[in-house]
């Protein structure tokens, strides 16, 4: 790329606000910064700084250049920065929180233990952007539009069902009325849609209370304030340890776990990690009654 030198001089000065501070950051003089800013002028036939007092501002186009370079090295140190972490086994996914923390984690050492790889987890739900942000992959459920047009690979169907304490169903499970409804504000219709589907569903259920995040309606349940409606993935370590019973079962709620990757092939460490989570995720299909 022509002039490459003078537009990262230019992305220095114009976050420094300062030809002086920008050339002491890069370890040049103030009359390079000068130059090159000069070259890049006339390259571009447009002024991209005036003076005011000490300082020097950006005029109207340069803060559109601004812009512009910001992301573009941006983009050049994500990049730098996978390939430095291609020798190191290092891979970056993305995955939804409550999934992240009550099944994935618990896991993954498992996962390091059979192929040395570091595995670095960000927590997130809905549309995603790969590449270009560093992630590799991304674990969502399908509820959200994929605007970027993603390779996906089927995880798990997901299975739905609701879910107590053992001694908060014995409180309630000759009078399925006083069972208190646990809702996530990041899935306000989850029971709606399990009701309609039961014929027992206008006599289930009549206090109501909520929580900002789906994590917290299962630690309410593991802690005898109500019936929270489980994800099987996201109750099934709970379940198994007796903190948690589902005297109602499973049903396939429609939706599904999914992988998101970019339209590539994956390569070896990718394609391991896959593979893994499919295997562990077969795990997680119940029988209707658990």
């Amino acid at each position: 790329m022509r002039h490459l030198k003078a537009f990262h001089v230019f992305h220095v000065a114009a976050s420094s606000a300062s030809y002086t501070q920008a050339a002491q950051k890069l370890n040049i003089t103030h009359g390079a910064v000068s130059k090159q800013i000069k070259v890049l002028e006339d390259y571009l036939s447009r002024p991209l700084f005036y003076r005011q007092g000490r300082n020097v501002l950006l005029t109207q186009e340069g803060e559109l250049l601004k812009a512009y370079t910001a992301q573009a090295f941006q983009a050049l140190d994500v990049g730098v920065t996978k390939v430095q972490q291609l020798n190191n086994q290092c891979l970056e996914v993305s995955c939804e929180p409550t999934l992240t923390m009550r099944w994935l984690m618990p896991r993954l050492a498992d996962f390091h233990g059979e192929t040395d790889a570091d595995v670095r987890l960000s927590t997130a739900g809905g549309p995603v952007t790969l590449g270009m942000t560093g992630l590799s992959l991304a674990i969502r459920r399908d509820d959200f539009e994929d605007i970027h047009n993603y390779n996906k690979t089927l995880l798990v169907d997901e299975w739905v069902g609701p879910v107590f304490s053992p001694e908060y169903w014995q409180l309630v499970k000759d009078d399925w009325s006083q069972i208190k409804l646990l809702h996530s504000d990041t899935r306000p219709h989850a029971w709606d849609h399990w009701l309609t589907s039961e014929i027992q569903g206008d006599q289930f259920g009549s206090g109501h209370q909520s929580f900002a995040h789906f994590y917290f309606c299962f630690q309410a349940a593991v802690d005898g304030l109500g019936a929270a409606l489980g994800s099987y993935p996201l109750v099934v370590d709970d379940l198994k340890r007796g903190n948690l019973v589902a005297p109602f079962g499973f049903k396939l709620s429609g939706h599904k776990y999914i992988l998101l990757s970019e339209n590539r092939e994956l390569d070896e460490l990718e394609a391991e990690f896959v593979a893994w989570l499919k295997h562990n995720l077969k795990a997680c299909v119940p029988n209707r009654q658990s």
